[in-house]
């Protein structure tokens, strides 16, 4: 049976121990040690950690020691994982091991060429990120990789449509560019406006990992997020439970979670505050809604010859086309952007006359 941690004060569970059951439980309880799964999550939640310039306890670390001290033999072993390696350990290099191999690591990922290998620009402006943690390489947006990230962002059509793909890229490379909020990416009007369309359509399916994402990347490339996004976000954030069964599946809301959280300290809303037992945990949030994206692009597909770009015309038909649930988020989709008519000129795929 699952073991339910209710949503109120707990007397032991204090930020020190909150976040120490909780790295604890990513290190050692959630996945096996070494998979790819394990370092992925490892990294996600270091990363976030190392971000908000956290405070971790010497003793909290305690059980990724073992990793961090064979660190050089891992990556020798698994070249082909030498990105969330690398991060993982200048994560926790920077919160407060010893920095005893995230530079030497650095020195061995240049020297075997690794960036070069990669196929994916995305994955070439990470690793150019982690090298410039210690020093070496290229600045993320030097050279004709640069010109690339920043044409890829600037083209606000491609973000007037669903393409998580594409979504995730545009804000992983603002990550990059900012190097996580710590410089200013100087952003082109354009790319804050692909931002903007992610974030309708992020809200309009009620994605809240997407929008979490958008919100931070907004801020990190100093504008201010909707608050009506924010708010989502952080409302979701506070419906997670934590509860411990082994015997669960780890595909649960732990990104989600952890996302939601992190962006919501980044705008300064108190976030990741449920009490954390000990043990093997897992992340559930119950309410959730469907959205309205669905809803609104049947909609457009039933309205036929109809079907038009400008939303004045046919948003009476598209509102009362929606159950009061997709109505609801529709409307406040609207009331949540500026650009609303301009973004909905590129979803609705009208045909051209």
């Amino acid at each position: 049976m699952t073991n339910v941690v209710p949503l109120r004060p707990v007397a032991d569970c204090d930020d020190a121990t909150r976040l120490g059951r909780l790295i604890h439980a990513v290190a050692t309880q959630r996945r096996i040690q070494g998979d790819v799964f394990w370092l992925k999550e490892n990294a996600e939640l270091l990363g976030a950690l190392t971000s908000l310039e956290t405070k971790v306890d010497a003793a909290a670390l305690a059980p990724l020691e073992a990793f961090h001290a064979n660190v050089r033999q891992t990556l020798r072993d698994f070249p082909q994982y030498y990105r969330f390696i690398l991060s993982i350990c200048l994560d926790l290099e920077d919160l407060g091991l010893p920095k005893a191999h995230g530079a030497w690591l650095c020195k061995q990922v240049a020297h075997a060429g690794f960036v070069e290998a990669e196929l994916s620009d995305l994955q070439r402006a990470e690793a150019r990120r982690l090298l410039r943690r210690r020093g070496l390489g290229e600045a993320v947006d030097q050279g004709g990789l640069g010109a690339r990230l920043r044409r890829f962002i600037g083209r606000t059509n491609t973000f007037a449509l669903p393409n998580r793909k594409a979504a995730y890229e545009l804000t992983h490379i603002v990550y990059y560019l900012s190097d996580y909020g710590r410089n200013d990416p100087e952003l082109a009007q354009e790319a804050l406006v692909s931002l903007e369309y992610t974030g309708v359509l992020a809200f309009l399916d009620q994605d809240m990992d997407l929008l979490a994402e958008v919100c931070a990347a907004l801020r990190f490339a100093g504008a201010m997020p909707s608050p009506i996004w924010e708010a989502a976000v952080a409302t979701a954030q506070g419906q997670y439970r934590i509860s411990t069964d082994p015997g669960a599946t780890v595909q649960d809301g732990f990104h989600e979670w952890l996302v939601t959280g992190w962006a919501s300290q980044i705008a300064g809303r108190p976030a990741l505050r449920q009490p954390v037992p000990e043990g093997a945990l897992r992340f559930h949030r119950d309410r959730m809604s469907g959205g309205a994206l669905r809803p609104l692009a049947l909609c457009l597909r039933d309205l036929g010859g109809a079907r038009s770009a400008d939303w004045e015309q046919v948003r009476p038909q598209v509102l009362s086309y929606l159950d009061p649930d997709s109505h609801a988020i529709l409307v406040a989709a609207e009331r949540s952007t500026t650009r609303f008519n301009a973004f909905f000129k590129g979803f609705a795929r009208a045909r051209v006359h």
